[in-house]
């Protein structure tokens, strides 16, 4: 007996001897790995923060000796998920300013502004997200009231997709701004020859210019709180569409230090300062920053009448919308963007502005290049233009904008041309790839109401009952790959991220649902149990 357990301890140990070594192995989960097959596993292996062998527990389990284990326990896991196009930084800003999304009217508006300022008690009252096509009267509304309640105090919110600004008239005298003010790209609205307090687009830049800004220690707070929303959702790297020097320096440093886990690919914001400083500097890439693109303004957004339209606004006669970047300087910008062999994301909503940047990147003969130029947005397209997308010339898109624009949509473009509106299916069979992301903090971070928009075209209240233009919905393959390697490949990054695969980095969500087999209805509600990224836990349990 004692010479059977004695070969019985030599044999163990002998197997454990000969046991490949790994930090992780994850074991018994329903793995999507979103390669080239979208092949599934039930397992993979990781090591310093990459994938070193995907497979089946039993043959995995067999073969090596982890230092820890993961028992998904049958749940679902798909690649850590990719925000194609969001702004950070702004939602960790917004989360120290008023939240004006989901008002249904402007009364409402002016309750959550007033109790803000009791419970803050701030110098300068900031907001966001008012969207008057929400509300019964759906007309901008004015800055009387404003003025009533504040008539000493500054006060300037933004609407939700950021392209209109209310502000009282303590506010616009510390801007300079009179009924005479006039900029190019951009509106002073006036009623009746006098300020109405909205501004679109372009001078809405005056009133930043006198905004304060954040101390450095609001900035860090800003970005750590933002990160938390993040991850807690399954986002392992957010595409920031539009950021100064000073804040991805900042980002940099947190990074440096561990204090930020989350992955960054940020586009420069497209001023003088940006531009000489990143194009003579080059591209700038460590394992969770990346450097590379200019964040461009075509035009503005429907919502405000900003974008800029190849015939009349439906609803509005005469009115095309107003480009931000005029055309010569969007094909200006191009040549110099590639000849730095740097990245150009141009966000264009409007048909006459895709149109224009579609010709611009074409004149700077990116196809050639092999630039992976993108346009942010795409949002009206004209449909015999859809040829021109590429993989090459990227649709860089977010679904949740479809489903919130649905209502009003038709009534700003008509029935002839919402036909080429939010059309990502027509895009995609051409272009052979398209990126998704929210633009939060516009639209809510949840990438599972991504996922949701994109495959059933419903809002969260599953309206309308057959889908917004359905023919235009996403497969729900398609909607992950958008979600994921898609976008990767958007930011040059397919290599090290975006599927489950042996050589890139473990980053990687448990989901409490199969999002491949569940009804459509109940995607929205899909929950992230754990999000891991290099293999490390990054999700906070709640």
């Amino acid at each position: 007996m004692k010479n059977y357990l004695l070969l019985f301890i030599l044999i163990s140990l002998f197997s454990c001897e000969t046991k490949e070594t790994a930090d992780l192995l994850v074991k018994n989960a329903s793995v999507y790995t979103v390669n080239e097959n979208f092949d599934t596993a039930t397992a993979f292996v990781i090591k310093d923060g990459k994938i070193i062998e995907v497979g089946n527990t039993s043959d995995l389990e067999e073969k090596y000796n982890a230092s820890e284990t993961l028992d998904a326990k049958g749940n679902t896991i798909v690649p850590g998920l990719i925000d194609a196009h969001a702004h950070l930084y702004n939602l960790g800003k917004f989360l120290q300013r008023v939240d004006l999304f989901g008002t249904k009217s402007f009364e409402e508006v002016l309750e959550r502004i007033v109790a803000f300022q009791k419970e803050k008690n701030v110098e300068f009252i900031l907001g966001r997200g008012w969207d008057q096509n929400d509300w019964e009267v759906k007309e901008f509304p004015t800055k009387d009231r404003l003025d009533e309640l504040f008539p000493d105090t500054p006060v300037a919110i933004r609407r939700v997709d950021g392209h209109a600004i209310l502000a009282n008239s303590v506010a616009l005298k510390m801007a300079g701004i009179t009924s005479e003010t006039k900029m190019a790209g951009g509106e002073v609205i006036l009623k009746d020859g006098e300020l109405t307090g909205v501004l679109v687009d372009t001078p809405m830049s005056l009133v930043r210019a006198i905004t304060p800004d954040l101390s450095l220690r609001e900035k860090i707070m800003a970005l750590n709180e933002a990160e938390e929303i993040c991850m807690n959702l399954g986002l392992t790297t957010v595409s920031d569409a539009g950021l100064s020097r000073e804040v991805i320096e900042l980002i940099d440093s947190l990074q440096q230090i561990g204090e930020m886990k989350l992955r960054v690919y940020a586009m420069i914001s497209n001023t003088e300062k940006n531009l000489d400083y990143y194009l003579s500097k080059g591209k700038i890439k460590t394992d969770r920053l990346n450097v590379r693109s200019v964040k461009v303004y075509a035009d503005g957004a429907l919502g405000s009448r900003g974008a800029v339209m190849k015939e009349p606004y439906s609803d509005q006669d005469g009115h095309y919308g107003a480009m931000i970047t005029p055309m010569d300087e969007l094909e200006s910008l191009a040549e110099r963007i590639a000849a730095a062999d740097f990245q150009m994301n141009t966000h264009a909503i409007g048909d006459s502005a895709v149109a224009s940047v579609l010709r611009a990147y074409t004149s700077a003969n990116v196809e050639k290049l092999g630039g992976r130029w993108r346009i942010e947005h795409a949002q009206i397209v004209t449909p015999s233009e859809f040829d021109l997308f590429s993989s090459n010339l990227i649709p860089s898109v977010q679904p949740t904008h479809a489903t919130s624009d649905m209502y009003w949509a038709e009534d700003r473009v008509g029935a002839d041309r919402i036909k080429g509106a939010y059309a990502y299916k027509s895009i995609l069979k051409k272009s052979g790839m398209i990126a998704l992301g929210t633009d939060f903090p516009i639209e809510k971070v949840n990438p599972m109401h991504t996922y949701y928009a994109a495959v059933a075209r419903k809002d969260l209240d599953n309206y309308p009952e057959g889908g917004f233009n359905m023919k235009e919905a996403l497969s729900r393959k398609e909607a992950l790959k958008g979600m994921t390697i898609w976008a990767a490949y958007a930011n040059f990054e397919e290599d090290e991220k975006g599927s489950i695969e042996v050589g890139k980095f473990a980053d990687f969500v448990i989901l409490n649902s199969d999002i491949m087999t569940i009804s459509a209805k109940a995607l929205p509600k899909v929950k992230v149990e754990a999000t891991y990224i290099n293999g490390v836990k990054v999700s906070v349990d709640k």
